[in-house]
């Protein structure tokens, strides 16, 4: 669910509690949370920026059935919105520009971080069939099976593709922002450095090693799993896909229900 009720700036006594408890503020006029705030459940914090923290009153499970309350450890956030009952633990560097939804888990990572006005991976040309290029195929969220072979294949013609490529442009740029979306319930451990990457609902992120400007569309119906030293970059996940075990993507679109694993090297590459 959202955070229920307004935001609004934390009192003179929370923050010295907050302070005592190893946290601290380039700014504590731009931290904001939801009331009555547990301040016990944020520890040893750096805010930077407009900070803005959800209701934390709850308990994660985490792997091998172990219970944690829910809140904010070890980490330091900038430009940040937390839904409800997130809980953040262990962020070796930051946390920056992200819009984080309620009953995420963040546990043990590097860096998550949208550093530019970015797409996250929509818009990008991946060269088939050609390697010299002539049939690119701009990837985007919604891209079928249909529509990409008609890029690639219907060059002759002209105006089509010209439609296409512009309704695709139109699209790119509704999607194109400053701040990333870590849906509801997604699920971020022991992974490396995550950058201009938009993260769906439930998705599954473990081990992952680098992921550099994409989308990962995870569904509550199908959920997403990145796993162990995974490197992608400029690429789109759709639901129910699994990349793990050492896979590396560049410039790749894959589609819903694909399985990339064990090795699995791929570039300029479509699946469906």
């Amino acid at each position: 669910m959202a955070p229920q009720g307004p935001y609004t700036g934390l009192t003179r006594k929370q923050i010295k509690s907050l302070e005592m408890q190893g946290c601290t503020a380039e700014d504590w006029s731009r931290v904001e949370a939801i009331q009555p705030l547990d301040v016990s459940r944020l520890r040893n914090c750096h805010f930077s920026g407009r900070i803005r923290v959800g209701t934390l009153d709850g308990e994660v499970v985490l792997d091998g059935g172990m219970s944690r309350p829910t809140g904010i450890y070890n980490a330091t956030l900038a430009n940040c919105t937390l839904g409800n009952n997130v809980y953040i633990n262990n962020v070796e560097n930051y946390i920056a520009n992200y819009d984080i939804g309620d009953n995420v888990i963040i546990k043990h990572v590097s860096v998550l971080a949208v550093d530019r006005d970015c797409t996250f991976g929509n818009g990008v040309e991946v060269a088939v069939i050609n390697e010299t290029g002539g049939r690119e195929i701009p990837i985007y969220d919604r891209l079928s099976a249909h529509t990409a072979y008609i890029l690639a294949m219907y060059r002759h013609r002209g105006e089509v593709i010209t439609r296409l490529k512009n309704l695709i442009r139109r699209y790119v740029e509704t999607v194109t922002s400053g701040r990333g979306v870590i849906a509801q319930s997604a699920r971020i451990v022991n992974c490396g450095t995550i950058r201009n990457v938009k993260i769906g609902p439930h998705a599954v992120l473990e081990g992952v090693s680098l992921l550099d400007n994409g989308s990962i569309n995870s569904s509550a119906d199908d959920p997403c799993f990145v796993g162990t030293n995974v490197i992608a970059r400029d690429f789109i996940l759709c639901s129910g896909a699994r990349v793990s075990d050492n896979a590396i993507l560049n410039h790749c679109f894959v589609g819903q229900g694909t399985e990339l694993a064990k090795q699995y090297s791929a570039e300029n590459s479509v699946f469906f």
